[in-house]
């Protein structure tokens, strides 16, 4: 490596679930990291080592100002949402980097699946949530971009990525609270559905391996762990971690979501459906990336993390309403 620049790269968000895991991943991998945000996060502060530019992606002008005329070999953007948002970055960023990359979602694949397992190539298509479709609209556009001026778009698809704040449970922590008092949760389905869980930590590994790698230009990857979980396990995982056992109810995911519309989205939209992934376009291009934290051990974490702090121990009344409800009928 002697004589060679460390890579420039700026992280938009950078302080989230999933961005800080690769923050830390970009500094320890010897990259020069530049973080863009208001500079508002409190329990994920902006790593020792990376230098923080406090500007709102949301205000072009603030950016234009805090950057000036400077160049990065790579821009990833963690907070862009609608076409709106990535047409603001294709504008400040288009002749000042060498890739740009975008967090799109895997929610994003045909929903239910076609076929098993889900590769890149799999249609994008999602009629139960508009973030999804918002996702798909934004990778359209770079699609777009790539194909009529060269812009050096990467799309990555991260599937569900937690970490230990993170509860992947119907219910967050409400659902915690339930079961250590012995009352029972609900769980979509019948509980046999697979599903896919990534430590945000794995997740940076190989998505810190794609920065400025030239054979990602123009290129989708999904990243996610092997490990393939029913719901059922999930629930079985955070309840050995609370030190309990479960009483799991299963709820067909149409009942919940008419007992409760806000679900759609999550659960006939993502979470309802089977999901495997094959991670080998990724691995192809990151040959040492392998997801080494199973979910018994991510859920020791999330409920070790919670009962150090109390304060986040918040019960949704109407979660548990809703969750009586759905059990007495």
């Amino acid at each position: 490596m002697a004589g060679m620049s460390a890579l420039k790269v700026l992280f938009i968000g950078g302080t989230g679930i999933i961005s800080s895991a690769c923050s830390a991943r970009a500094l320890t991998s010897g990259m020069e990291l530049t973080i863009l945000n208001r500079g508002t996060t409190v329990h994920r502060p902006v790593p020792e080592g990376a230098e923080l530019v406090r500007a709102d992606i949301r205000d072009p002008e603030s950016v234009r100002a805090a950057l000036g005329d400077r160049e990065f070999d790579v821009v990833a953007d963690f907070v862009a949402f609608t076409p709106e948002h990535v047409q603001t970055d294709i504008d400040l960023f288009a002749g000042r980097t060498g890739q740009y990359v975008f967090i799109s979602s895997a929610s994003a694949y045909q929903t239910p699946p076609g076929r098993l397992p889900i590769v890149e190539s799999t249609p994008l298509r999602n009629p139960h949530w508009e973030y999804s479709r918002n996702k798909i609209a934004c990778e359209d556009l770079l699609v777009a971009a790539y194909r009529d001026s060269g812009f050096p778009a990467t799309i990555v698809r991260p599937s569900h990525t937690y970490d230990r704040t993170a509860i992947p449970l119907l219910g967050g922590w409400t659902a915690i609270h339930r079961m250590r008092r012995g009352q029972p949760v609900v769980v979509h389905g019948d509980g046999t559905s697979l599903w896919v869980l990534t430590h945000h930590t794995d997740f940076a590994k190989a998505f810190v391996g794609l920065l400025g790698h030239p054979k990602a230009i123009g290129e989708a990857f999904h990243i996610t762990s092997d490990e393939v979980l029913t719901w059922n396990e999930i629930y079985g995982c955070i309840a050995a971690a609370a030190g309990v056992e479960p009483r799991l109810v299963h709820v067909a995911s149409d009942t919940i979501v008419a007992a409760e519309p806000s679900f759609e989205g999550p659960l006939l939209g993502d979470k309802a459906h089977s999901v495997i992934f094959d991670n080998s376009k990724v691995k192809a291009l990151v040959p040492d990336f392998v997801a080494t934290v199973p979910f018994a051990m991510g859920a020791r974490e999330i409920v070790e993390w919670y009962d150090a702090h109390p304060e986040r121990q918040v019960v949704d009344t109407e979660v548990n309403t809703l969750f009586d409800k759905l059990v007495a009928t």
